[in-house]
């Protein structure tokens, strides 16, 4: 059975698409680890959206803990997930485990721009 196909890009059936997300390959997992940038980042660079790096300052904007701010700690490609630092939880047993973010639910406050490529690629259009 063949895994991963480019067809169900253009389905229009939610569970297709879940399934394109879920079974596609990394180097499309990594286009899907965007999040849009705040109102005065969006006007300096004219972009919508840019790919998370580590580093960059993000602020929550759902879930448990909206309106809280911190940095990218690490990125999951593999499970499309994000880790900010200082956002954590406590489990049952009293430890500490840093807590898994949709980066769609994330929004960038401020880039990390340590690397010369990125400025590059912000500063195109």
């Amino acid at each position: 059975m063949k895994k991963f196909s480019g067809a169900w890009k253009s389905s229009g059936k939610p569970r297709k698409q879940r399934k394109y997300r879920l079974n596609a390959p990394l180097h499309i997992k990594q286009k899907l680890v965007h999040s849009h940038l705040s109102k005065d980042l969006r006007k300096k660079y004219s972009m919508r959206s840019v790919s998370l790096r580590k580093g960059d300052k993000v602020k929550i904007m759902r879930g448990n803990f909206k309106k809280q701010e911190g940095k990218v700690d690490s990125i999951s490609t593999k499970d499309t997930a994000v880790f900010v630092s200082g956002i954590e939880v406590t489990k049952k047993d009293g430890t500490k485990r840093l807590v898994l973010f949709n980066p769609s639910n994330l929004m960038i406050t401020e880039l990390n721009l340590d690397d010369k490529q990125r400025q590059e690629i912000l500063e195109r259009k």
